[in-house]
């Protein structure tokens, strides 16, 4: 009788942890708060600004953070965010690798018997019903890029480099590029000699890119639209090889240590400098706020994701060029004076760099 009231004891056990499991209950019942951080990559140097300051003002506000990077592979990252559901996480935090592939975790988070909101955190998440995107206004990125080009090169030929096909940004970078370059195609001023998706945002490809269109275009090229700093330097990069660095308008977007360095030796001509610590302290107020229940001020903007109008909260980036790089970005603490004007000679530094002496 005792072995049989054993056996059925455990053979309840057994069921009742298989139906957790497969119910979508998460184990977590320490009270605290747990915030999910899934990044495709920690490898551009911007990922880990953002990772260090969502985690630094997560913590701040009580809540643990347990940050996962898929390393650029959209099916670990995916694995890696069923992870961080199961660890009971509260609020799940999306830099998606993939666009569309992305919906997954979406689906997999809201099918949780207590369903766990999802945040897409700089990039849409499409086809699935994201709870809040928080971004900079992309397509206003790419307008402002395109804005300081035709400034400086109102007439010539152009060169489109964009971002990785997956990427919904890399799309509404795009069409706000365009929405300021097409009237001058549609008159003749500008030429649109090449239009090139650089695969993972990776400068290699820009590099490539770069190489194949000097070449067709005997270095007839006057103006490349890169849509972040990462492209910018492997477009540069080409442009270096003909001696053509400096002499080529170059856009760019991040503020990059890098393109830094590279605007104020004059070899870039922009960036759209996007203040991250803005970004990721909002992103993590509305985290713990959601993980805790409360009751969020509704966004003014909507952005459509392929199926639904995702409540939107859109930052407004900055257009720095070598004029306004010591007010905008070293004075904001995002890379120090000493770092960005290494290769310059000291003599040519802001006058207004003495007094931080």
């Amino acid at each position: 009788m005792d072995r049989y009231r054993i056996h059925l004891y455990l053979s309840w056990l057994i069921v009742l942890v298989v139906g957790l499991v497969t119910s979508g209950c998460r184990k977590k019942d320490d009270g605290k708060i747990l915030i999910g951080l899934s990044l495709d990559t920690l490898a551009v140097e911007r990922w880990k600004r953002d990772a260090d300051m969502f985690t630094k003002r997560a913590e701040e506000l009580g809540a643990e953070v347990l940050v996962q990077s898929a390393n650029g592979d959209p099916r670990l990252q995916n694995q890696q965010a069923e992870n961080l559901i199961t660890k009971g996480v509260d609020v799940l935090v999306v830099v998606a690798q993939n666009a569309n592939t992305s919906a997954r975790i979406v689906e997999s988070a809201h099918r949780q018997k207590t369903p766990v909101k999802v945040i897409g955190y700089d990039r849409m998440i499409r086809n699935c019903d994201l709870d809040l995107y928080i971004s900079f206004d992309n397509e206003r990125v790419g307008e402002l890029q395109a804005e300081y080009l035709v400034r400086k090169v109102p007439k010539g030929n152009y060169f489109l480099l964009g971002g990785a096909r997956t990427d919904d940004n890399s799309k509404q970078l795009r069409k706000g590029q365009m929405n300021i370059l097409q009237p001058y195609i549609d008159r003749g001023d500008i030429e649109i000699v090449g239009d090139q998706w650089c695969d993972d945002w990776q400068p290699r490809e820009a590099l490539r890119h770069t190489e194949n269109a000097l070449t067709r275009w005997n270095n007839k090229i006057d103006a490349v639209v890169a849509s972040n700093d990462g492209t910018a330097g492997g477009a540069i990069q080409a442009l270096d090889a003909q001696k053509l660095a400096g002499k080529v308008a170059v856009s760019g977007q991040d503020a990059d240590l890098a393109a830094c360095r590279r605007i104020v030796e004059r070899k870039q001509t922009m960036t759209a400098y996007k203040p991250i610590k803005k970004l990721a302290h909002k992103a993590a107020e509305i985290a713990v706020a959601m993980a805790k229940g409360q009751k969020l001020d509704a966004p003014t903007r909507t952005v459509h994701n392929g199926k639904t109008d995702v409540p939107a909260i859109l930052l407004t980036p900055i257009p720095v060029d070598e004029d306004n790089i010591y007010d905008a970005v070293i004075k904001d603490g995002y890379h120090k004076l000493e770092d960005v004007y290494e290769n310059v000679p000291r003599d040519q530094w802001p006058d207004r760099a003495g007094a931080s002496e």
